[in-house]
C-alpha cells in the first residue's frame, strides 16, 4: 500500500521510501491482450519502473482485444457486468494483480478526460461508475487513482470533483492525483481539494519556440507555460500549502515529434528524457515518470498512428531512454533522495539558461549536480566539509571517482567529454565525516 511521508512530501510503500518511476501505458488495456500485457510489464519491472499510468477507457471504441466491451451502449452507467475470463474488467483485474505479483502500482485513470469535458461522465454517473470501479479494484494493493486525463480542471470542476469525492469515499486507502492538461498542474484547480495527495504536473512536449502553435492545445492564457523548464513547476507547488509530493506525469517522449503536430519537426531524444528526470528530480521532485511515443499509444504498426510514432510497441520496449531510467532511480536511492532539499545557493556562478543552467540537491549523505550541456561549473562546497567525488553519467549508470575535495568557496568541476553526442553529467559528492 503506499502512502505519504511524514513531511508529505515523499511517498512510502509499506512504510520504507518510495521513488515513484513511472512508465506511461494509456492504451494498455483496449490495445494488449493479456499475455502481452504480462510482457510489457516484466520488460518495465526488470527496468525498475514501479509505477504504470494506464487509463480504464480510453477511446471510444471502449473494447479491448477480444472485442469485449468495458461499457454496455457507451454508457458510463452500465459497465459491462460479464466477469468471463476475457471480458473487459475481469482482463483488467487479472493484469492488475499480475501487475502486483511483479512489484508494480497501477496508476488507474477512470477514464480519459475528455469524457468528462463532454458530459458523458458528469453527475450521477459519475457515482454509479466509480463505485463499479471501487467494487472492482477497491482492495488492490497496488491501485493508485488519477482523476483527469490530459484535461483543465477547469473543463468540468464539479464532475471532476465528485469523481475525486466519490474515489476518497469509496477507496480510502488509495492514493489519488489528478493528471492535467499539457504544461499544466493538478494545484491550478484542486491545492485544496481534500481528496487529492499529490500534485502531478504535465510538462508537456513543446520547445522553448512552440509557445503557440494554433493547433487545439493552444491554451496559453490558461496555462503555467514555462517552456521545457520543468523544474519550475517542481518549484512552484513545492511551495504552496497543504504541502503535497510533486512529479513530472508527463513529460516530453522519447520519439515523439516536438509541438507534437507537424512532421516536418524533429523529435524529442533520449537525452531530452534524462534532462527532464534529473532537472526535475533535483528540483525536489518525489519521482518521475517516463514516456514513449509508440508505447504509451501500443502501436502495432498496422494501424494508423498518432504523433508520427516511428516503431511498434515491441521495438520501443527496448529503447534506451527505458533503460536509462534504471540508473536515475539507482541514483536518487544512493544518495537518499527522499532527504533531500534543493541547493541552488551552492552553485554561485550559476547564471546560465535553459539548457546551460544546472540543478543541484542536498541530501543528508550527498549533494548532487545534474549539468545538462557539461560546460564547467563552480561549486560552494564549504558547507559539505570534506567530501569524495565522482561523476555519475546518467547514460551508462556508471561512476568514475575524482578524488577527495577540500572545502571551498569556489570548487571548479570540469564534466568529462563523451565526444560522441550530448554531454550531461551529474557530480556526486558524498560526505566523508
Amino acid at each position: 500500500m503506499l502512502t505519504l511521508s511524514e513531511d508529505r512530501r515523499h511517498f512510502l510503500r509499506d512504510g520504507k521510501p518510495f521513488f515513484w518511476l513511472g512508465d506511461t501505458a494509456w492504451l494498455l488495456f483496449q490495445k494488449l491482450t493479456f499475455e502481452e500485457a504480462l510482457v510489457y510489464l516484466k520488460n518495465r519491472a526488470e527496468k525498475g519502473f514501479n509505477v504504470i499510468q494506464a487509463t480504464l477507457v480510453h477511446t471510444d471504441d471502449y473494447r479491448n482485444r477480444t472485442g469485449s466491451p468495458a461499457l454496455l451502449q457507451d454508457d458510463f452507467a452500465r459497465p459491462n457486468p460479464d466477469l468471463a475470463k476475457d471480458a473487459y474488467w475481469p482482463t483488467v483485474r487479472r493484469i492488475v494483480d499480475a501487475a502486483a505479483e511483479m512489484g508494480l502500482m497501477m496508476a488507474l485513470l477512470p477514464s480519459w478526460g475528455r469524457f468528462v469535458s463532454a458530459g458523458q461522465l458528469a453527475g450521477s454517473t459519475v457515482d454509479v461508475y466509480i463505485d463499479f470501479l471501487a467494487w472492482h479494484f477497491g482492495d488492490c494493493e497496488n491501485v493508485i487513482w488519477l482523476a483527469g486525463g490530459d484535461v483543465r480542471g477547469s473543463d468540468a470542476p464539479k464532475d471532476f470533483h465528485r469523481i475525486g469525492s466519490r474515489l476518497r469515499e469509496k477507496c480510502p486507502n488509495q492514493l489519488i492525483g489528478f493528471h492535467p492538461f499539457g504544461r499544466c498542474s493538478s494545484s491550478q484547480w484542486f491545492q485544496d481539494a481534500p481528496w487529492l495527495d499529490f500534485h502531478l504536473f504535465q510538462s508537456g512536449h513543446r520547445r522553448y519556440d512552440q509557445m503557440k502553435l494554433n493547433q487545439w492545445d493552444d491554451k496559453v492564457d490558461a496555462e503555467t507555460y514555462v517552456g521545457e523548464d520543468n523544474y519550475k513547476y517542481v518549484r512552484h507547488d513545492r511551495a504552496l500549502t497543504p504541502v503535497r509530493p510533486v512529479l513530472d506525469g508527463e513529460p516530453s517522449y522519447e520519439f515523439i515529434l516536438q509541438g507534437l503536430h507537424d512532421p516536418t519537426q524533429p523529435y524529442w531524444q533520449t537525452h531530452d528524457v534524462r534532462r527532464y528526470a534529473y532537472w526535475s528530480l533535483l528540483a525536489g521532485a518525489a519521482g518521475f515518470t517516463y514516456g514513449s511515443n509508440a508505447i504509451m499509444q501500443f502501436w502495432r504498426g498496422t494501424e494508423e498512428g498518432s504523433f508520427g510514432v516511428l516503431e511498434t510497441w515491441q521495438e520501443a520496449l527496448h529503447n534506451p531512454g527505458s533503460m536509462q531510467m534504471t540508473h536515475v532511480r539507482r541514483l536518487m536511492e544512493e544518495i537518499n533522495w527522499q532527504t533531500g532539499k534543493p541547493a541552488q545557493e551552492y552553485l554561485p556562478d550559476n547564471t546560465g539558461e535553459k539548457y546551460d543552467y544546472n540543478l543541484a540537491l542536498k541530501t543528508d549523505r550527498a549533494f548532487c549536480v545534474y549539468s545538462y550541456s557539461g560546460k564547467p561549473f563552480t561549486a560552494d562546497t564549504r558547507a559539505l566539509g570534506a567530501t569524495e567525488a565522482w561523476w555519475f553519467d546518467p547514460v551508462s549508470g556508471g561512476k568514475s571517482y575524482i578524488g577527495k575535495i577540500a572545502p571551498t568557496e569556489r570548487a571548479r568541476f570540469t564534466p568529462p567529454n563523451r565526444r560522441n553526442g550530448q554531454n550531461d553529467w551529474a557530480l556526486l559528492l558524498k560526505y566523508s565525516g
